[in-house]
């Protein structure tokens, strides 16, 4: 039974994925921003634990796993969680910047330090969900599309430094997705939203536990995955 990780789990994508996992059998730890959103997780997931900790502000995040209990095992770390905030650069302030940094980009990095000793045990997966911007960014996407750029850094970065330990890393690039994220894109955008026309979260899942479940002698490092109407 292989023990995954994984942020983003509440709703879109990372829920998508946290119930196809669930349904199997595997053991689940769900990353939640404060008590109130672990409790609401643990009672959607029968059997999965719960890690605490506010990913806009990751200086704090080791000090929180330190007062919890922490896998002994990982075969998977899924960064599925993000946070976006349109707008020119003339008008973004510095503290959209940093929370769209600190969640999108510094939050996984520091994840991905904290459990990288046991995902070299498990010889392990660490899987990014980045977006389409975080290949070509558009007007008004800067801040966000600067956040998932950096996100593709790190996951090359890794997959270099770890590919000798048996680690593998994955980044999966998804287009717009129906998903409470790409609701409020919408209205940000000030444009009428029609979840029908996007790519259905379960669709991303399918290729994310796909990603997962290659076998050794194979590893996908780059996936992209656009709307199909």
């Amino acid at each position: 039974m292989a023990t995954h990780v994984i942020t983003g789990a509440g709703s879109g994508i990372g829920a998508a994925v946290a119930r196809r996992l669930h349904a199997r059998g595997d053991e689940l730890v769900l990353h939640a921003r404060d008590a109130g959103r672990a409790k609401e997780l643990a009672a959607e997931f029968p059997g999965a634990k719960t890690l605490v900790g506010d990913l806009a502000d990751p200086d704090k995040l080791s000090w929180a796993f330190s007062h919890q209990s922490l896998p002994d095992r990982v075969d998977s770390l899924l960064h599925i969680a993000g946070v976006v905030d349109l707008g020119p650069v003339g008008d973004l302030t510095p503290k959209s910047w940093r929370h769209q940094l600190n969640v999108n980009l510094i939050a996984p990095a520091e994840l991905t330090r904290h459990f990288l000793p046991q995902l070299r045990a498990a010889r392990g997966h660490v899987l990014f969900v980045n977006s389409g911007a975080g290949l070509n960014a558009h007007a008004d996407w800067s801040a966000y599309a600067a956040s998932k750029h950096g996100l593709k850094a790190l996951a090359d970065s890794l997959r270099h430094e770890e590919h000798g330990n048996g680690v593998r890393v994955t980044t999966v690039y998804p287009g717009r997705t129906a998903s409470p994220m790409q609701a409020k894109v919408h209205q940000q955008e000030g444009k009428e939203y029609d979840a029908a026309k996007w790519i259905d979260p379960e669709s991303v899942a399918t290729t994310i536990v796909m990603a997962l479940d290659l076998p050794r002698d194979a590893e996908v490092n780059d996936l992209t995955v656009r709307p199909g109407r």
